[in-house]
């Protein structure tokens, strides 16, 4: 049997085709248009969405046996919102998780709501890119188009109910709109009184390898699949990830260093820190996760090589760095405002600590720690929690550095593993697919059994010792310029 996976991206949706021992015997990928009608907005048709993977769909199966496809998952870009009218009719287009129209109704939850209340309600606070601010946005500038609403669900559930007809979300995903009691699975009735929303609006809720529903006929028959080709609900791109490293069960972690960053640990109980530095959200492992987001990680790097130093010979800059953990100067990577841990979108990145006889190799070398400082701050939040694990993976281009590793392990002090495989959200959708159909009993078990180790990192014991200086250092450094970058903000 095959097991497909969607990872339903900003720019591209990327299909995976598996088999029933986990390999994978094909990856396609398909890209849309991403719109910017005005100045901070991000938004795209999600009828592009679906027959960009319906192409992919046929691309990818065209030349196995298509009727022993058994079972499609899904990982999507989380929190845009996608809405339907009384005729299934896209009422506008998807607001995406980048976009940033919703600053006045963020602020507005945050304050005059109030952060204990959302936490109270939903184990988070509000952030511009989460769908209840998004909802909020449209009632107050385009109540024309709120008026319509029937159906309110997230993009790769708009994929699920075009191939199955079925209305459905789980718990990862649903996490991320502000809307979900995430501790206890459901939907928080006060924050849907406080956002106006109706409960028949929203999709019901299933864990993320739940059959929802089976292919509908019609596509069926398109593709050449058979009818009984099941649908599962799947999961939020980083839990789906999550799953594809296998970061699932009590306190396993996986560092992110893409574009982005993240610090992913899995939990088997709910568990929220006291300033919500961290998001509380539910796993596609049928238990919880914490995560912190960094906005610039591996893109610091790209931007301090092409557009400050002008060179693409990444290899060639980080050769000429020796003496790690003595470095002088400090990087804070805040070039998009920061998330996690201080949810400041002022704050900027800045070098500290630069002298007469800095070097070029000092400033590269500030940079990469700087990152990884910055994720650190995410792991010592975990700590107040109960939960500092001894291990993480690590994914993302920026795991492709051995330098960047080198300093990752012993930064963190801990071990830093990298797979034999990253195939991302679109490999945890085809596992969760997998379990769906019965291929492994659980999510743990289909993790253990297809995600394979290749390389462990060990930290330098000599060098943690330095690193954990250096860090103690760094964490004094966004404190003393809180209140300086407010102003520097035109």
């Amino acid at each position: 049997m095959y097991y497909i996976g969607i990872d339903l991206g900003t720019s591209s949706v990327k299909l995976l085709l598996m088999d029933e021992q986990g390999a994978v015997l094909g990856t396609v990928s398909r890209d849309y248009p991403l719109y910017f009608p005005h100045p901070g907005w991000s938004q795209q048709n999600p009828e592009d969405w679906f027959s960009q993977t319906l192409e992919g769909l046929k691309e990818l199966t065209g030349s196995i046996d298509k009727s022993q496809v058994a079972g499609i998952g899904f990982g999507g870009q989380m929190h845009g919102l996608v809405m339907l009218d009384g005729e299934d009719r896209v009422i506008r287009p998807a607001i995406l998780w980048n976009d940033s129209r919703t600053a006045e109704e963020t602020k507005w939850l945050n304050v005059t709501i109030g952060k204990e209340t959302l936490s109270r309600c939903t184990g988070n606070i509000a952030f511009a890119g989460f769908t209840a601010p998004k909802i909020l946005w449209v009632r107050q500038h385009e109540p024309e188009n709120f008026r319509r609403i029937e159906k309110i669900m997230l993009p790769k559930d708009y994929l699920a109910y075009c191939l199955s007809g079925a209305f459905s979300t789980d718990y990862s995903d649903a996490s991320g709109t502000l809307l979900l009691d995430v501790e206890h699975k459901c939907w928080s009735k006060e924050m849907l009184d406080i956002c106006g929303v109706k409960e028949a609006w929203l999709p019901a809720l299933h864990e993320s390898w739940e059959p929802v529903g089976t292919l509908k006929p019609e596509l069926a028959a398109e593709l050449g699949f058979s009818r009984d080709t099941v649908i599962v609900a799947g999961a939020g791109d980083n839990a789906a990830a999550a799953v594809g490293t296998g970061t699932v069960g009590e306190g396993r972690c996986n560092l992110s260093l893409g574009t982005s960053g993240t610090v992913f640990i899995s939990s088997r109980n709910f568990r929220v820190d006291d300033r919500n530095s961290l998001h509380a959200f539910a796993h596609a492992d049928g238990h919880y996760h914490l995560m912190g987001c960094m906005l610039s990680a591996a893109s610091c790097n790209k931007w301090w090589m092409e557009e400050i130093l002008k060179t693409a010979d990444f290899d060639g800059e980080q050769k000429q760095i020796e003496k790690l953990g003595e470095n002088h100067v400090f990087f804070l990577p805040y070039l998009m405002g920061e998330r996690s841990p201080h949810n400041d979108p002022f704050a900027r990145a800045t070098f500290t600590g630069i002298t007469m006889d800095t070097t070029r190799a000092d400033m590269t070398q500030a940079v990469l720690e700087g990152v990884i400082f910055g994720l650190r701050d995410s792991l010592e939040v975990a700590k107040t929690l109960g939960i500092s694990p001894e291990v993480t993976r690590m994914c993302g281009g920026g795991a492709k550095s051995p330098l960047w590793r080198k300093m990752t392990a012993s930064i963190l002090n801990k071990k830093v593993e990298i797979l034999e495989n990253e195939e991302g959200p679109a490999m945890g959708g085809a596992l969760l697919a997998a379990v769906g159909c019965g291929q492994w009993p659980d999510v743990e078990t289909a993790a253990a059994q297809t995600v394979k180790v290749a390389y462990t990192e060990e930290p330098d014991p000599e060098l943690a010792e330095k690193y954990e200086k250096r860090y103690r250092q760094f964490q004094k450094l966004y404190p003393a310029l809180k209140d300086v970058f407010p102003e520097l903000v035109c």
